[in-house]
């Protein structure tokens, strides 16, 4: 129970921003929550917290240690929820956020079959590339392809993509096909934006990726329109398999480099820190993991 009260009171703390408001949110003094971090601290032999008059702020060690308590204990908080939820059922709104192609695709549908279980929840769907302020937007959850780069979010793995330089057979036959990653420097690669540059697993560092910077007369900021640039034969372009499976099983694109693809790269579902997530929101994320989880789904797909 000690321990379970440490971790606690250090995930309050790293995320409410002080003892205070940690204090607050577990009702009982700054005081106490302070020795409850001491003896974690101690017991860890690691600075987790940088404490100030004035400013908190978590060590190296302390932003890896939240990841995982935040993962533990919303884990613990769903094993709850899993075995007692008897004739509870999940209510409320719930606000989600995706990428617009990928969304379109791949988790519209996914809302109309947790609304056919859920019928007591409203959703509201909010596709689109930018990166959405979770907290201010009051999302409750959104899901995102590739890295992640805030640190102050709870992320979920919900399965795995991956992504492939294509062409159309026209455009392969006007330029010819590339065979080594210093051959694009000749191509057409149509980018979706300023794209910093394609990734591919390093011929000469077996198990490492390498980034290759490309360049083209033709970048949009539209997946949608770089899919049917490529469909008419304009150029290379980098494209996950979500958007290029059937095309590719029906011949009209054609994979190329496929021998160097970069290793597949997650999809994840992350939602703000919160010491318990409604049950809507729980249960939503089981869905999409349990269906970007099954192979068949993405056969299926293609």
């Amino acid at each position: 129970m000690d321990t379970f009260k440490q971790i606690s009171a250090f995930v309050d703390v790293a995320t409410q921003g002080s003892l205070s408001a940690a204090a607050a949110r577990e009702g009982v003094t700054p005081a106490i929550i302070g020795r409850r971090l001491d003896a974690l601290e101690a017991r860890l032999g690691v600075r987790l917290l940088i404490r100030t008059t004035r400013k908190l702020s978590l060590t190296f060690e302390g932003t890896a240690f939240l990841e995982d308590c935040s993962r533990i204990l919303n884990d613990l908080a769903n094993a709850e929820a899993s075995v007692s939820l008897g004739g509870v059922k999940a209510a409320g709104h719930l606000k989600v956020s995706a990428p617009a192609g990928f969304g379109r695709r791949h988790v519209a549908p996914l809302v109309g079959e947790f609304l056919e279980s859920n019928p007591e929840v409203t959703v509201n769907l909010d596709l689109s590339d930018r990166l959405v302020d979770l907290v201010n937007e009051g999302i409750d959850c959104a899901v995102r392809i590739g890295e992640l780069s805030d640190s102050s979010l709870v992320s979920l793995k919900l399965g795995e993509m991956r992504r492939v330089v294509v062409a159309a057979p026209a455009y392969l036959a006007r330029t010819g096909t590339p065979r080594t990653l210093e051959e694009l420097a000749r191509h057409e690669c149509l980018s979706l934006g300023p794209q910093r540059g394609w990734t591919f697993s390093d011929p000469e560092r077996p198990g490492e990726t390498v980034m290759i910077k490309v360049s083209g007369r033709l970048e949009c900021n539209d997946g949608a329109v770089l899919h049917e640039w490529s469909l008419a034969g304009m150029g290379l372009s980098w494209r996950s398999m979500w958007e290029v499976g059937r095309d590719l099983a029906a011949g009209r694109l054609v994979p190329v480099l496929d021998e160097l693809a970069a290793p597949p790269v997650g999809i994840y579902a992350v939602f703000p820190q919160r010491r318990h997530l409604p049950l809507r929101v729980r249960l939503f994320m089981d869905h999409l993991k349990n269906t970007y989880g099954n192979p068949e789904y993405w056969e299926r797909q293609a």
